[in-house]
């Protein structure tokens, strides 16, 4: 199964860079099934960029996140403490073999959905 994530286009490209092995998330999907994550470039650019696979989920107080992720988070420091104020548990999701779309996509069009707030599950291929 596949979750669309909305994630600011700073942090999208470095995915897709390679400098950002990491995405960050306050809520774990409730679906353990998850393997894939369809990557949607918010506003400004408000496309469908590409996807990747999800190697692990790493759930842990946000302390020990950071020291596990700080060489490829791809955010500062201070951006990360302060996206985890007052969480006690912070999710990192391990990216593995990421996959730019040749020409990005539409939400509407091509997924028939509407950015989401934080993320939504993908029943079908595109």
């Amino acid at each position: 199964m596949r979750v669309l994530l909305s994630i600011k286009p700073e942090y999208a490209f470095k995915i897709f860079e390679g400098t950002k092995k990491f995405e960050f998330r306050k809520v774990r999907f409730k679906n353990p099934n998850i393997k894939t994550v369809v990557v949607y470039a918010s506003s400004p650019i408000q496309q469908v960029i590409g996807e990747f696979e999800i190697e692990d989920i790493l759930s842990f107080d946000p302390k020990s996140i950071w020291a596990l992720t700080e060489q490829h988070s791809g955010i500062s420091e201070d951006f990360f403490y302060q996206y985890f104020a007052d969480r006690e548990i912070a999710h990192a999701i391990k990216i593995k073999n990421t996959t730019k779309y040749p020409k990005p996509l539409s939400i509407r069009d091509d997924f028939n959905a509407f950015p989401p707030q934080s993320y939504m599950y993908l029943k079908s291929a595109v």
